[in-house]
């Protein structure tokens, strides 16, 4: 036998040896590589619905193969893609058990990014950003066919009042609301009440079902001087249908805004972080009547002690405010009491306050 084709043999198949391990090497990286892509996935689907600022409820999944550090951005469809649960809080944790959950408010479509730490989502897109530029991966699912979501309304003043069953961040950070938390008693007044329910700590909040305009807005509370320094009662006008951030707001706040030694109310006409829009005040003790008279070029606000602003009566505080009017629109009345700022003075009892009155005058 000749030498030579035994060597050259022996080289043929030492080199195909060594290209069928580069290929194995190749194809099990390869496959790896695949299988240690995340996969993400919606399991809990919200109704499809086309939205609003009051209907919200949960959605759910699992980020399997997620990274250390990544976390889940979520976006319902009403319109347009609006970053959830709310703008200023747009990320969701993942659970060591790779699942996720948040609440959404609620949209015809429903969509989950992966994304890198560092990522900045957008509030509102027209459309979903792809894989790619921090978002690793992306999910998206229509809303479920459900009947139509039934709101609680109560009946005070003479008006009918939708009770907020959506999470809402009003004062700055998230709190959850249960419409149990608002009622009428049998003398006619509305009790708003915070407590803890399931572990969670509830607020409640009312909007009229009609729109009122330029007049006289009267809230006759009870001793509001009484609140500690983290519940905020507010009393304002809102209007759910403009796009701008401050919706022809005007408030009562009556609150120590976490400090025990500050004032406990404050007039505002939005925007708040405007120094001329904010005018700090002291409330009264025991029943007191606090109002404001909207006009086309002013707003001017009042406070009193007793049930009735009358005219020998002098007001506690007052301030007239001729710059920066909303113009009348379809803003509703609101009436909310909420914690805070989740801070360090919030309550460990429940909260509750009454407001005996509200009255209206062209």
């Amino acid at each position: 036998m000749n030498p030579c084709i035994n060597i050259c043999s022996f080289s043929f198949r030492r080199s195909n040896i060594f290209l069928l391990a580069v290929c194995a090497l190749f194809i099990g990286c390869h496959g790896r590589n695949d299988s240690s892509k995340p996969v993400l996935e919606i399991t809990q689907v919200p109704p499809a619905s086309a939205g609003g600022p009051d209907q919200m409820d949960y959605i759910q999944g699992r980020a399997s193969g997620a990274q250390p550090g990544q976390q889940i951005v979520l976006y319902a469809h009403s319109g347009t893609w609006w970053v959830q649960p709310f703008a200023n809080q747009p990320f969701s944790k993942i659970q060591p058990d790779s699942t996720w959950k948040n609440s959404t408010h609620l949209g015809t479509e429903y969509a989950a990014l992966l994304v890198e730490p560092g990522y900045t989502p957008s509030p509102k897109i027209a459309a979903l950003p792809k894989e790619g530029n921090g978002v690793v991966a992306v999910a998206v699912v229509a809303g479920l066919g459900s009947a139509p979501i039934n709101p609680t309304v109560i009946h005070f003043s003479g008006y009918d009042w939708t009770v907020r069953a959506a999470g809402s961040n009003r004062g700055g950070k998230p709190n959850s609301y249960d419409p149990a938390n608002a009622w009428v008693d049998q003398k006619g007044y509305l009790h708003l009440r915070m407590a803890q329910r399931n572990g969670v700590w509830t607020c409640a909040e009312v909007s009229m079902n009609r729109s009122l305009g330029y007049g006289s807005y009267s809230f006759v509370v009870q001793d509001s001087a009484r609140l500690g320094p983290s519940p905020v009662l507010e009393m304002f006008t809102w209007d759910d249908a403009t796009s701008d951030n401050y919706r022809n707001e005007l408030d009562i706040e009556l609150s120590r805004w976490g400090n025990a030694s500050g004032k406990n109310a404050q007039y505002v006409i939005q925007p708040f972080y405007v120094p001329e829009n904010v005018v700090r005040f002291e409330a009264p003790s025991g029943v007191a009547t606090h109002m404001f008279r909207w006009e086309p070029r002013q707003v001017s606000f009042k406070s009193g002690p007793g049930p009735v602003m009358r005219p020998g009566v002098k007001a506690t505080s007052e301030h007239v405010f001729t710059t920066g009017i909303p113009t009348h629109a379809g803003e509703t009345v609101h009436i909310c009491l909420y914690d805070y700022n989740h801070s360090k003075t919030s309550p460990q009892q429940p909260v509750e306050v009454v407001v005996e009155k509200f009255e209206y005058l062209p």
